[in-house]
This record gives structure tokens, sequence and C-alpha cells, in this order.
């Protein structure tokens, strides 16, 4: 369905201002990385997001799934979400992957239709198994989810901090998008803070 040029350079300068804002924010409240990268994934045109429920994703969440412009898809596992990344690509569409270290696992045999089929791919990782962790089964796949992803033909960026995380979703936006590349930005544990039952 073709989208007037009208309505498109509003949706554009929306998500231009989005990330002109978000970026302001995090030079002053630093914590508040989700809002600037949400920003910066709306700026990049993403209108599909995908995502198993995760507490260190639930601010990016909850900011996709409020904004009427994209479509949200509550998963059941992980892998699911390749599918519809490359649904949303043959469509025309951009999408992005949230998911836990631990999905990794979940998804690493269905990650070979992106990188066989050179679709667009993005993923944001949030980290376990590594600062301050307290739960063991998270640690045999947080060590293991940068060497996997790595091994099947993903391209890796680790953020340890919140402007470090801004500038390389940015990049690993244009690089998935623009080259047809398969990237997963990997969110250090300890952006995520201490985690507690």
């Amino acid at each position: 369905m073709a989208v007037s040029g009208k309505r498109a350079m509003g949706r554009g300068a929306r998500a231009r201002k989005a990330e002109g804002s978000a970026r302001k924010t995090l030079a002053s409240e630093p914590q508040d990385w989700p809002q600037a990268l949400y920003g910066a994934l709306r700026s990049a045109d993403v209108r599909q997001m995908a995502f198993v429920p995760d507490a260190g994703h639930s601010k990016l969440i909850e900011l996709f799934t409020a904004d009427p412009e994209v479509i949200s898809n509550v998963l059941t596992t992980e892998e699911e979400g390749v599918a519809i990344a490359a649904g949303a690509w043959l469509g025309g569409m951009r999408s992005v992957l949230l998911m836990q270290s631990s999905g990794v696992g979940n998804c690493i045999n269905m990650l070979s239709l992106a990188t066989i089929s050179r679709f667009p791919l993005l993923m944001l990782v949030t980290m376990r198994g590594e600062w301050a962790e307290f739960n063991p089964w998270q640690v045999p796949m947080g060590r293991a989810t940068e060497p996997a992803l790595n091994a099947i033909g993903i391209r890796t960026f680790r953020a340890e901090t919140p402007q470090a995380l801004l500038d390389m979703t940015s990049s690993a936006a244009t690089l998935t998008y623009e080259a047809d590349q398969q990237v997963a930005v990997l969110i250090s544990q300890r952006m995520l803070g201490r985690k507690k039952w």
C-alpha cells in the first residue's frame, strides 16, 4: 500500500523529533536510555517490534506498544521473531527483535533463515549471566551469546554505556536496513542494574 508523500514526511519528521528529544534527555538523564533508543529506532523508520516479555526491555516495549504507528508482536518464543522480521521485510517494513541473552539460545537455529536468506535483521539483546548475576542458570548462555551469534554469521556490537548504546544502535540500524545485514546489539547487564526476585 502506497503512503502519501505528505504522510511519510510527517512520520519522518515525528521520528527525527523523537530522536532529537531523546538525545537531549540522554545527555541530562543517562538512565533514560530506553527513551533514547526508542527515538533512534523510530528515526530509522522501524515500524514492527517483536518481543518476549523481559524486565530489561520493559520501558522500550512500553514505548513501542503505545505507538499507534508501530505493530507490536508478543512472542511465545524468540525464534518466532526471526520469522516475523522476515515477513516484515517482505512486506516493506523495518522491524526490531527484542530478547534476553537466554533467548539467543532458543532461536540460534532459526537465525540460519536470516543469514542464508540475507534479509535485514536487527536484534537488541539484554545480557544476563554477567555483572552481579544471582541466577546460575543464566551464566552459561550469558557467556555463549556473543560467540554463538558470531559463529552463525550475526555481527555483534556490545554496549556498556547509554551513549555507546545509542550510537551503536543507530549505526547497527544503518548497517541492517541499508546494507541488508544481520546485527545484534548486546546491552551489558551492568546497564540494567542488579536484578532481584
